[in-house]
């Protein structure tokens, strides 16, 4: 983990610089055929969003080491902060325009799914859940994504898809109920929930990534949350412990810098590029890149389950992958 905001930041303006030049697209609303940002062809857009899934498969663990030295609250609240003072710079550096008022309704669903709901939804499993079991559970997040996307749409998959999807929920709930010892545990109940809500914000920010650049969405949702995350994050600190170790702290920096800024920058404008559907199932590697990490940096021991429901989870995405077309 890189702990130099500066050395992170500019490298984040440095990946958009060609969207700020080219500004939001001439569209007359939200029917009208969106474009692929120029600059950006399809094998770009699969790197974007394969690095984008890197950065994703550090925030449970990132996460675990924050909450070493502070309260669930305080995690959210303070890397929600931390990334919209990010966002907010380089969207005043910029001299971007505040968007469209027709945008402004997904930009809402992008920070209560993306910047709010799946963080504070995942940091509250975190605190009873290992991060090896929650990896599995988020890992059937490419299919609700999709699934998502295709009801947002009105897309019509084929049966093969669905099949493989109900296949892949089956495993994953499976495994949440034999590790919880017959039922679902509470964090296993705020992992299902955040796999919706997160779905829904991935969905929209991939929509909204082809009018506007990716940057500017995920900054745009960071700042429209400014008003809920500075409030929380007062009173959280204020009635929480605080400890500031260096993994707590590393842990923050990372979830603020890669995972809530820099890591959805190059996601949404993967997106943009290869499309929703495609670029979910690219996150196939990201439960068991999680796994890894887990041993890795947290020292956990993996029960025997996890490896396997993984790649039957990905075998299940494989399909999709393929059905979709």
């Amino acid at each position: 983990m890189r702990d130099n905001d500066s050395a992170i930041a500019s490298a984040a303006i440095a990946v958009t610089a060609p969207d700020v030049s080219t500004g939001p697209r001439d569209l007359t609303g939200d029917a009208a055929t969106p474009t692929v940002p120029r600059g950006t062809p399809v094998g770009r857009g699969a790197l974007l969003a394969a690095l984008g899934v890197a950065a994703f498969s550090l925030t449970f663990p990132a996460t675990a080491w924050a909450l070493e030295g502070m309260g669930p609250w305080t995690v959210v609240m303070l890397r929600s902060v931390l990334a919209a003072a990010i966002a907010g710079s380089c969207l005043a550096a910029f001299r971007v325009r505040i968007p469209e008022r027709r945008h402004w309704a997904g930009i809402a669903v992008v920070a209560g799914g993306v910047v709010l709901g799946f963080p504070l939804l995942t940091t509250l499993a975190l605190q009873t859940s290992t991060t090896s079991h929650a990896a599995v559970v988020v890992g059937l997040l490419p299919l609700t994504t999709a699934a998502c996307s295709a009801l947002r749409t009105g897309a019509r998959p084929s049966r093969t898809f669905w099949v493989a999807s109900l296949i892949g929920a089956a495993v994953v709930i499976g495994f949440a109920v034999q590790q919880s010892g017959g039922a679902p545990s509470s964090g296993d109940l705020f992992l299902f929930a955040a796999l919706l809500v997160c779905a829904a914000g991935y969905t929209e920010g991939g929509r909204l990534a082809r009018h506007l650049p990716g940057w500017q969405v995920i900054g745009w949702a960071l700042v429209a949350a400014l008003p809920v995350t500075v409030a929380g994050a007062a009173v959280a600190v204020s009635t929480e412990p605080l400890h500031l170790t260096a993994h707590a702290v590393g842990g923050l920096l990372w979830l603020a810098i890669g995972s809530q800024f820099l890591g959805l920058v190059v996601w949404y404008r993967g997106m943009a590029a290869i499309g929703v559907s495609k670029a979910s199932q690219l996150q196939l590697a990201q439960p068991l890149l999680t796994l890894v990490w887990s041993v890795l940096l947290l020292g956990e021991q993996l029960p025997p389950a996890a490896p396997a429901a993984a790649l039957a989870v990905l075998m299940c995405i494989a399909v999709t992958q393929r059905t979709r077309g």
